[in-house]
């Protein structure tokens, strides 16, 4: 099947797209800009959901859910919020449709026009601090620590299975705190929760650091982020924390009395992270084979294909012997099936199951049994090895972790060799052009040259690095003053 796939180095994109379609995970819908994520890839969307949803419990957060429509009046509070989302945001302006008199099917009734349009949410932020005005009161009232799993609505004109689409599901955290110190402390929890994940779950090295002005959410003081560096060069925002400072209280008048009895504005944090990470995943580790996946998320994490011949009692005892091990591996958490489809073939199986970056394929055939062994492969160095039936079950645990650990520590190598240093514009465009990566440079700390930079290279600042070093140098492109380097990348 790997036949039918684009390779990297061909084109991309196009393989990127290949292992989203023909690896089972999404496809476009008829609905412009928006996706049918199939079985398999909410399956994994599910395993990134599930273990995210209990780490964000173990740290004090409850799920709650709050309306997809927004007042647009609400959107019109915070200044910076509504410049940010306008162009983004979908609106619903009539609640009723009618039989078209001319036989044209169905038309919008003009007589159901809604005294206040609706904003499909493209984000929560207001619909939520006009709820908390309800919830708060007293110091007594706070922290509130809120998460919600939902869908948004973000009007995208180019779009891109996963990693760009008009609508997409994320979750959410939405918090309130009495003081500034509890709100940025709660940042910076959440941004290394989102960094834990996605180097012990996802097998995808970050790097944590603060966005820029300009590219911080709208209506944040801070944005806290975690970059990924992609195969083909390019960096992935995998995850954001933002410091909302008072501003959200400001603009919708939460208030609290503190145990002075005080009158003061609430602090508040928002974060997400969404669908994107699967887009993440592909490219941080896939190949010109198929997908490759981190075995603690993989929605199958080992299949066992039988070798049948035309002997029905070996049959049997090959059925018998899988089931059994299908046993044992579930009683050990983890996820297994037995493909004994009749219809196909073992060696159509292997391609298949490849392709979907099982990590784990165990082969199993009537002479296997005679020798006590089965066959084992790895898809993430595509190798395989006989191992005996008596130890397959703890083998095959430990060969688990090593592929986690394997993929991580590959992917890691990759970063950093991916990380350069460049002290003047020329090799600035140089190191963007023929290399990729991050590039590590001095900006002189002013939007006006990030935005050059950007119109000249299409580059952006991914970050400034958290506990960055201060270095003084001059600015790649001015030759100003800078007292610390950032890192720039062309970018997803």
């Amino acid at each position: 099947m790997a036949d039918n796939l684009t390779s990297r180095k061909q084109d991309y994109s196009q393989w990127y797209n290949d292992l989203v379609l023909k690896g089972g995970l999404a496809e476009h819908s008829d609905v412009r800009g928006c996706m049918v994520i199939k079985p398999y890839g909410f399956a994994l969307w599910e395993n990134m959901r599930d273990v995210l949803d209990r780490m964000f419990k173990e740290t004090g957060h409850q799920n709650a859910y709050f309306p997809l429509f927004i007042p647009k009046s609400y959107l019109s509070k915070e200044a910076s919020h509504v410049e940010g989302f306008a162009k983004e945001c979908a609106v619903v302006t009539h609640y009723r449709l009618k039989n078209d008199p001319n036989g044209g099917g169905v038309i919008v009734d003009p007589e159901a026009k809604l005294e206040e349009e609706l904003i499909v949410r493209p984000t929560s932020e207001t619909i939520i601090w006009s709820t908390y005005k309800g919830w708060i009161q007293s110091y007594r009232d706070l922290p509130i620590l809120v998460n919600q799993w939902a869908n948004v609505v973000r009007w995208e004109m180019r779009t891109r299975l996963f990693l760009r689409t008009a609508e997409f599901l994320w979750q959410e955290g939405h918090t309130a705190h009495a003081t500034k110190e509890e709100a940025v402390a709660e940042t910076v929890q959440m941004l290394d929760v989102y960094a834990k994940f996605a180097e012990e779950y996802m097998a995808m090295p970050v790097i944590k650091g603060v966005k820029t002005a300009s590219e911080r959410f709208a209506g944040a003081e801070d944005t806290y982020c975690i970059e990924a560096l992609m195969q083909d060069g390019k960096a992935l925002q995998a995850g954001t924390s933002h410091f909302l400072g008072q501003n959200f209280a400001k603009a919708f008048d939460v208030k609290f009395a503190d145990k002075n009895n005080n009158i003061e504005y609430v602090w508040a944090t928002s974060w997400g992270v969404s669908t994107r990470l699967i887009g993440a995943l592909i490219m941080a580790h896939s190949d010109d084979e198929g997908l490759v996946m981190p075995p603690r998320i993989a929605p199958l994490q080992v299949v066992i294909v039988p070798i049948y011949n035309k002997d029905a009692e070996a049959r049997q005892r090959i059925d018998d012997k899988a089931n059994a091990l299908v046993k044992e591996l579930r009683s050990q958490g983890i996820r297994v099936k037995f493909d004994n489809d009749d219809t196909t073939r073992p060696g159509w199986k292997f391609a298949e199951h490849e392709l979907r970056g099982v990590p784990v394929r165990i082969a199993l055939g009537a002479r296997d049994l005679e020798n006590n062994v089965a066959e084992v492969a790895r898809r993430d160095e595509k190798t395989k090895e006989s191992v005996s039936l008596d130890g397959l079950i703890a083998h095959v645990t430990n060969l688990l972790d090593e592929i986690q650990s394997n993929m991580y520590n590959k992917a890691l190598k990759f970063r950093n060799e991916s990380i350069t240093k460049v002290d003047n514009w020329d090799d600035f465009v140089k190191t963007l052009d023929d290399k990729g990566g991050f590039v590590a440079a001095h900006w002189d700390g002013t939007a006006e040259t990030e935005d050059k930079i950007k119109e000249l290279t299409k580059a952006t600042i991914r970050c400034i690095p958290l506990n960055n070093e201060q270095e003084a140098g001059t600015c790649v492109l001015t030759g100003n003053p800078s007292a610390q380097r950032v890192l720039f990348a062309r970018a997803y």
